[in-house]
């Protein structure tokens, strides 16, 4: 199953169109599958009094979330505008809303499936929404646990909502590697018996490549133009060519993982003469002589009689005069 990778540009267009479409270039341009964006009206997602992250003040200084997000708005005429340059540029679009208004806005707009993000997963309104538009999920699980995760499942499934996805996730921007623990996203799988991903914010590229090496069917990623630039996820994110070397370890890693199945393989086969050894005439043998562990060694090359019948070689008498370092025959 080829892994599905989302570019996660979110909003680090900085609230200009311009900036989202260099990022949608530059998402298709790393190889990336898709690029996902950050829908909301800021008003319908956080309250006047709701305070920053720490990393959101260690990036973005003092004030509130509302003030924050108001600069970081795209409006609803340019996602549409974005959708149409996805489409040309030939990247899925994706967008997560955060309100639900923006779930109807996004579902007019042909997107062909959800990703809903972490914070949502406890929000009974919002799921029902998402789930009665009949359309696949893919679910951040990010600061849950089982039962949270299995209460948001039940009310996806109970009500409409496609395929899921189950995606791992360590909700801190960056995410410390002591707390990631990828195992994680494997009990999900085992548990709920659903195909599982991973959403990362750790620093570099081998934390989702690890994932993928462990069953991810979907990576998600952070990237940005330049991490130097103002706003909240930039200093977390993937630059250009760090995402294009995520894709490409991915890449690589996806077609090492293999069938399972233990053969040798097709680039391998022609090694296996010059590998593997023979039995060999030790010294000179005359016909009709026994062959003993005296007389008898083995060594390479392989297309002789396998090592392994050793047993049924020896004790036997030479069908013809051999050589030293000739291949027995018997």
């Amino acid at each position: 199953m080829r892994v599905y990778i989302i570019a996660e540009a979110g909003v680090n267009h900085n609230g200009s169109f311009e900036t989202a479409c260099k990022l949608v270039d530059a998402a298709k341009a790393a190889g990336a599958d898709c690029i996902k964006f950050q829908t909301f009206k800021s008003e319908n997602l956080v309250s006047h009094n709701a305070k920053k992250a720490d990393y959101q003040k260690n990036t973005t200084g003092d004030g509130s979330q509302l003030e924050m997000l108001k600069k970081l708005e795209l409006s609803y005429d340019e996602f549409i505008s974005l959708k149409k340059y996805c489409d040309e540029v030939g990247i899925c679009f994706l967008s997560t809303p955060f309100d639900l208004e923006s779930i109807d806005f996004l579902n007019s707009v042909d997107m062909l499936f959800w990703k809903i993000p972490s914070g949502e997963i406890t929000n009974l309104p919002y799921l029902l929404k998402v789930a009665k538009t009949g359309k696949e999920v893919i679910l951040s699980t990010g600061m849950s646990n089982l039962d949270e995760v299995g209460a948001a499942l039940d009310v996806l499934k109970e009500n409409g909502a496609g395929t899921i996805t189950l995606l791992h996730c360590t909700t801190e921007y960056p995410a410390p590697f002591i707390d990631v623990n990828l195992r994680a996203m494997q009990t999900m799988r085992d548990k709920f018996g659903l195909d599982v991903g991973y959403s990362d914010h750790t620093p570099g590229i081998e934390i989702p490549v690890a994932a993928v090496a462990m069953g991810a069917t979907v990576i998600e990623k952070h990237f940005t133009l330049n991490r130097n630039m103002e706003g909240p996820d930039h200093k977390a994110s993937l630059e250009p060519d760090e995402l294009a070397a995520m894709v490409k370890a991915i890449r690589n890693v996806e077609m090492a993982i293999g069938t399972g199945e233990k053969v040798p393989s097709v680039s391998e086969k022609k090694n296996m003469p010059i590998a593997r050894k023979s039995i060999i005439a030790s010294r000179n043998i005359k016909k009709g002589e026994k062959l003993t562990k005296a007389n008898l060694t083995t060594k390479r090359p392989g297309n002789g009689i396998s090592p392994m019948k050793w047993n049924d070689v020896v004790g036997t008498y030479a069908i013809r005069d051999f050589e030293e370092d000739e291949l027995i025959e018997i």
